[in-house]
């Protein structure tokens, strides 16, 4: 049986930051289950606000969500994805160093895996072309 799509949805903008460490480790972090998609993993991030380019949206989300200061964050991936009741665009970016501080500021769970779990987690359906880019790149 076809899923209904809500047709009028609006388009969510979420810049997320795919952060590796000096292990080839990769930070995700679980949403809060009163959340859309709560209670699965993701890659940390969030919702653009007006008037703010990818990148101040990113390190705004970043610093809110892990007290962490992206250094210098490259463009990894854009992905259109249609929920049943939303449509996202993921603006997703990655970054690597040896030894990230981060704290969780908003009290969710926090765990560093390697690349290869990434595909046992359970994760939200949009996050899947971002596993399949982690593993098939040399990052």
């Amino acid at each position: 049986m076809p899923r209904k799509v809500d047709i009028t949805a609006q388009t969510i903008h979420v810049l997320a930051l795919v952060l590796e460490n000096h292990q080839g480790e990769i930070l995700i972090s679980k949403r809060a289950n009163n959340k859309h998609q709560g209670g699965l993993w993701e890659f940390p991030g969030g919702k653009a606000e007006k008037g703010e380019s990818r990148q101040q949206t990113l390190k705004r989300e970043i610093k809110e969500e892990l007290d962490y200061n992206i250094k210098e964050a490259q463009p990894f991936i854009l992905i259109k994805h249609q929920y049943p009741d939303c449509h996202i665009t993921l603006d997703v970016w990655y970054t690597k160093d040896n030894n990230p501080q981060i704290k969780a500021n908003e009290n969710q769970p926090l765990k560093w895996v390697k690349k290869t779990q990434l595909t046992e987690i359970n994760m939200p359906a949009a996050d899947k072309p971002i596993i399949e880019k982690i593993l098939s790149s040399n990052t």
